[in-house]
């Protein structure tokens, strides 16, 4: 089986786990919960601050511009 991720392309079942075992050793396994949950935070700022740039353009009645079309 053959997991896919976005972000790493293919990526196989036996590269997870020695990636996991990389970040057990190296972090500890007392930390991983805190450096997910800070990551699982960082991710959600992001959306939301994705959402805020949304809301903004919606309110002025624009459309984002391409840049293409911005050079035009």
């Amino acid at each position: 089986m053959k997991a896919t991720l976005l972000f790493l392309g293919g990526v196989g079942m036996q590269e997870l786990l020695v990636i996991g075992l990389f970040v057990l050793i190296f972090f500890g396994a007392k930390k991983i919960p805190d450096f997910m949950k800070g990551l699982g935070k960082g991710v959600r700022e992001f959306k939301s601050g994705l959402n805020d740039v949304k809301r903004d353009f919606e309110e002025a009645g624009e459309e984002p511009k391409k840049v293409d079309e911005a050079k035009k």
